[in-house]
């Protein structure tokens, strides 16, 4: 059969070891049962909730907004304590996200409501000064001529709930209010990418419209 030095091991005491070693690597993460987080209502704000579809009213108006395509998440309205309770059963990691997410929205749909949000953009030019026009009336469009010499108008669509207007005292500059703060950016949006600079180098020739200032209109006392 062969000698057995002392110290040395056969075959099947080595696979016995491996198979060991494997039985130790092995183990189960638990899952999380429920996470959940609650946000404080502001006094002079009334929420209104059916399922999912959340509605604020405030001093400035009223704002609506649909969280049906986040899953697993219960949203519920606390009365006795004036709060909103965010909560997920069984969820993921990569689920949880969305949690705090969610509680982001409504919060800004609270400012929205109780102050409203001011969105500043200014004109940059190097050569050709961008001429701003913008009806006084509604403040619903923004045009904008002479970029980089071009003859043609580019007309911009505010969004709904925002109004333009320009600013008093900065030249070239306009100030965009409203209080859905994704209709405001979205508006700020459009009018930033109608300028945007074709087929020269971006580094160079930086004209355009830029967002310079965002805030929440608290008062100055908060």
């Amino acid at each position: 059969r062969g000698e057995l030095h002392r110290g040395e091991k056969t075959g099947e005491e080595e696979k016995e070891k491996e198979n060991l070693s494997l039985t130790c690597v092995k183990y189960y993460k638990m899952r999380l049962v429920k996470t959940e987080r609650k946000l404080n209502i502001p006094d002079g704000v009334t929420v209104k909730m059916n399922g999912r579809y959340v509605s604020v009213t405030g001093p400035r108006g009223e704002l609506h907004r649909d969280f049906n395509h986040i899953a697993k998440i219960d949203l519920h309205h606390d009365k006795e304590n004036n709060t909103i309770v965010a909560a997920m059963y069984f969820p993921t990691s990569k689920i949880t996200s969305a949690l705090r997410t969610t509680c982001s929205h409504i919060s800004n749909m609270f400012d929205g409501v109780l102050y409203g949000y001011e969105y500043k953009m200014r004109a940059v030019y190097a050569h050709f000064p961008i001429n701003i026009n913008i009806d006084e009336k509604k403040g619903d469009m923004v045009e904008i001529r002479n970029f980089l010499g071009e003859k043609r108008p580019r007309k911009c669509k505010m969004l709904p709930g925002v109004k333009a207007e320009r600013s008093s005292d900065v030249k070239d500059q306009i100030v965009l209010t409203g209080n859905d703060i994704d209709n405001v950016s979205k508006s700020c949006a459009l009018i930033h990418d109608s300028c945007l600079v074709k087929k020269k180098d971006i580094r160079k020739f930086l004209d355009g419209m830029y967002v310079s200032e965002k805030r929440v209109m608290k008062p100055e006392d908060e």
